[in-house]
């Protein structure tokens, strides 16, 4: 019988792209289907962006650019984090590659050997474990709860940290939570960290201009972190600029050489006219960047206000990304009903209650089960004002017919 390498067993497959998956065949049968389920930006990419790609077309970018790389893009990315972020790096410390998710791969695979451990702070990007098991890796989980804002506290990252801890995967703004680490905790974070030898952190920021509370903190300002610090971001979020596919790291030059390695072996240079797009973003106007966060910001107010109408629902406020996780736990064990008479379904998990929501109000979300915890589950707010209200209108029509 064929069958697939063991690493391939090792994997689960994406739970968002499933999700999104199943509503794109309901829309395809012509059912009005919202779909929440994606974190993916509904603005279009800003016209000079669009403008600067057409640009390098007529210019000839059709080549194959270096594996790390245009030198140009490399510096604007060098500028952009010394002017936002206030961190000094050279060129040979950028690596750029296609999307934020291929530089999160590339440092998983480069850093952590077979049986090394990745401690992820749960809720999580479905990814991030997924990549650890890629690499051989072992996923560690730290349980940040509703309760505590979904954060990890110092405590609970010095009781995870073994011998075998290789890597800390730190998301903030976090997918799938919208919480964000203020800078009194990410240096609380690091005074760990620097207690350890030989453990790294992936600080994974792609979310960083979409922040509600202030400016973006970064976990490598700290004395002594730049060096144990892999920076990921990218223009997908800010930018509107997902299909573009342009993601990179900022990191020690020995950790940039080896994804450079990596890299040059299974994809090379990410797509020339997109990279010549990104450069547009980085160096000129950033008015579009916060036209976008505001317009986010007002969803995320109005989501979590809708959201708070529902009974049975419990619900933070996101400070960052474009993500409201609800706890939902209250509902498991219920029965449909209509007609006020039983039928014999039941939801017993998020996964559950995300398929009942996806089926019976035509809203796709996805079940927190997918994201390390089963108690919420996450809707993306990246969607039209008209598209939030009804879409939390059906949400609550249909969590209605729950009964215990």
């Amino acid at each position: 019988m064929p069958q697939l390498s063991n690493r391939l067993q090792r994997l689960a497959p994406s739970a968002t792209l499933a999700m999104s998956q199943k509503s794109a065949e309901m829309k395809a049968q012509g059912i009005d289907v919202i779909n929440m389920s994606v974190g993916e930006p509904d603005f279009n990419t800003p016209d000079h962006i669009k403008e600067a790609a057409k640009l390098a077309v007529d210019q000839n970018y059709s080549r194959y650019s270096p594996v790390p790389g245009y030198p140009e893009l490399r510096k604007a990315i060098v500028k952009k984090l010394k002017e936002e972020n206030g961190l000094d790096y050279t060129v040979n410390e950028i690596l750029v590659s296609n999307g934020a998710k291929q530089s999160v791969c590339n440092t998983v695979m480069a850093l952590v050997n077979p049986g090394e451990e990745v401690i992820i702070p749960a809720p999580y990007w479905v990814s991030y474990p997924q990549m650890a098991l890629l690499a051989g890796g072992k996923p560690v989980f730290v349980e940040a709860t509703f309760e505590q804002n979904f954060k990890m506290t110092p405590e609970q990252l010095e009781a995870a940290i073994t011998p075998q801890t290789r890597l800390l995967i730190l998301c903030s703004p976090s997918n799938p939570t919208g919480s964000v680490y203020n800078k009194e905790e990410l240096r609380a974070l690091a005074n760990i960290i620097l207690k350890h030898d030989n453990l790294y952190v992936l600080a994974d920021e792609i979310y960083e201009h979409i922040n509600y509370v202030g400016r973006h903190e970064s976990i490598a300002q700290f004395p002594g972190m730049k060096e144990r610090t892999i920076v990921v971001n990218g223009v997908s979020k800010a930018y509107a600029m997902t299909g573009w596919r342009i993601g990179y790291i900022a990191a020690p030059e020995w950790i940039v050489k080896g994804c450079n390695k990596l890299q040059g072996q299974y994809t090379s240079g990410p797509c020339s006219v997109s990279q010549k797009a990104a450069q547009a973003a980085y160096e000129e106007s950033q008015q579009c960047v916060e036209e976008m966060r505001q317009a986010f910001e007002r969803r995320r107010d109005l989501i979590v206000g809708l959201a708070r109408q529902i009974p049975g629902l419990e619900v933070n406020v996101p400070e960052g990304a474009f993500y409201l996780f609800p706890k939902c736990s209250s509902f498991y064990g219920s029965t449909v009903c209509r007609d006020s008479i039983a039928t014999n379904r039941t939801i017993g998990n998020s996964t559950d209650l995300a398929m009942y929501l996806l089926e019976e109000a035509h809203v796709a979300t996805v079940g927190g089960d997918a994201f390390g915890d089963p108690a919420c589950f996450r809707m993306s707010y990246a969607t039209s004002d008209d598209n939030i209200r009804e879409a939390m209108r059906r949400i609550g029509e249909a969590l209605a017919k729950l009964k215990k």
